[in-house]
């Protein structure tokens, strides 16, 4: 059993930048692909940033490239996500996720730990 807790979110002007932390506790966090993902109200959750348990690889989405950064840091047991560049329309809650030496970064039902999600809001 993995827990997952988000920090880091708040409310920014456009153009600033924000950097998200998801501490995990309780499994082998090495062991997991990490992922963030972000849900604007009404609209699906979609994934933002992943990074391989194992090469430390990285995916981003393509509204994402060049902006934002995941990072992860096993001895602390933390993925992180960067954001710059920082859009009204990344506005969400974003969420981040664990998936057992996973590679199906996309799919949100490929991740078996969820973290409950900080509120990002930018202010245009």
């Amino acid at each position: 059993q993995v827990q997952l807790v988000e920090s880091g979110g708040g409310l920014v002007q456009a153009g600033g930048s924000l950097r998200l932390s998801c501490a995990a506790s309780g499994g082998a966090f090495s062991m997991y692909s990490m992922g963030w993902f972000r849900q604007a109200p009404g609209k699906e959750r979609k994934v933002v940033a992943a990074i391989n348990w194992s090469s430390g690889s990285t995916y981003y989405a393509d509204s994402e490239k060049g902006r934002f950064i995941i990072s992860r840091d096993n001895a602390k047991k933390t993925v992180y996500l960067q954001m710059n560049s920082l859009k009204p329309e990344d506005t969400a809650v974003y969420y981040c996720a664990a998936q057992w030496r996973g590679t199906r970064y996309v799919n949100p039902l490929a991740y078996e730990y969820w973290g409950q999600g900080t509120q990002v809001t930018v202010s245009s």
